[in-house]
């Protein structure tokens, strides 16, 4: 059995104009973690680019790692100073999930279990919100690493986490680890292992999906594929799958990005875009659009028929990128380093702690 421990949650705190006064765990730092920047999915800042804050002091965090809508409705931010959620107009930090020392995290990923409890993948472990208390889980509990990159829920209520050091699934009672092969170490990244899981993904079929170090596999009827191998894809560095309203899969790997259906692949962008670092998070528009993210810094839709890249400007540029995510609205959000934003109009609208909403 696991060692759990409940921590009462204080949800009449920061209505968000008091995250400010969060100074006594380094929040809201001016200089951002040499961690912080290089790690998301093979994603950092290059060291010539500087990014402007149109309104410093009101951003919703510095970096916004991952945004997250619940089926009730509620977005979620995961970011450098922790985990915020958004209902209706009120933005409450969850100032609880913390590291078993007591210390401040960077939420990496968020997801919904079956039950409706919100799960938080973050730097030191991860944790479940069910409304009213927050739940911690550590290595001391069972969790196989407390570096913690991907979390993801499947339709019979488990929790899978993937970490530096692998895979594990959490039944709400105990820990058991989840065994991939071992892969290579990224070279490039100023974080990397070779048991490294970036992704996991249960898709509309209930197929789940690992993208890792050691290239994509799926799992299902207690079966593990490696899908790398299988259909050809050259490269062990895969970062993400995405599933879109067809059904087809897309895979966002260190090589290009993969188009995915009737078991082939075709990598739509070898030889028209430079990929350099790789590709990065992917979402579809409500059009059927596929966005995506380029050699850190470039951003593209796919029509189907042809590769377009957005044009930035320096009036226009948005964040440098960690994830993009439509939520039940059909609107398109950026978040990462720079804050959080999304496209109105063509144009990249900065999210501050204030809205617009």
């Amino acid at each position: 059995m696991v060692n759990i421990t409940l921590i009462k949650i204080i949800i009449l705190s920061v209505v968000l104009h008091s995250c400010n006064e969060q100074k006594n765990r380094g929040e809201l730092q001016n200089v951002i973690s040499k961690r912080d920047v290089e790690n998301h999915q093979s994603y950092n800042q290059s060291d010539n680019t500087t990014l402007p804050f149109p309104d410093l002091n009101n951003q919703i965090s510095q970096v916004v790692r991952t945004v997250f809508q619940d089926s009730k409705g509620n977005i979620w931010f995961g970011t450098e100073n922790g985990a915020f959620r958004l209902n209706g107009e009120s933005l409450i930090h969850i100032d609880s999930i913390e590291s078993e020392s007591g210390k401040g995290v960077t939420i990496k990923d968020i997801v919904e279990g079956k039950d409706g409890k919100i799960w938080f993948g973050h730097t030191d472990g991860i944790g479940s919100f069910d409304g009213e208390l927050v739940t911690n889980y550590y290595e001391s509990d069972g969790l196989i690493s407390n570096d913690v990159w991907c979390i993801a829920a499947d339709a019979n209520g488990n929790i899978y986490i993937g970490t530096i050091d692998g895979a594990c699934i959490f039944n709400g009672q105990e820990f058991t680890n989840f065994e991939l092969p071992e892969g290579k170490i990224d070279s490039t990244l100023g974080v990397s292992s070779s048991k490294m899981v970036h992704s996991i993904m249960e898709d509309s079929k209930g197929t789940l999906w690992f993208s890792s170090n050691a290239g994509l596999f799926s799992y299902s009827n207690n079966m593990l594929v490696d899908v790398s191998d299988k259909v050809g894809i050259q490269t062990n560095f895969v970062n993400e799958i995405f599933e879109d309203k067809n059904g087809e899969l897309w895979i966002s790997t260190k090589k290009g990005l993969y188009n995915f259906r009737e078991n082939k692949i075709n990598n739509i962008t070898e030889g028209k875009i430079e990929v350099g670092k790789g590709i990065g998070s992917i979402a579809e528009d409500k059009e059927g659009n596929i966005w995506f993210v380029s050699n850190q810094h470039y951003l593209y839709t796919y029509d189907r028929k042809k590769l377009s890249e957005y044009q930035k400007s320096e009036e226009n540029k948005g964040p440098v990128i960690f994830q993009i995510y439509r939520d039940q609205y059909d609107r398109l959000w950026f978040v990462g380093y720079g804050g959080a934003y999304r496209l109105e109009n063509g144009k990249f609208l900065n999210i501050t702690k204030n809205g617009p909403w």
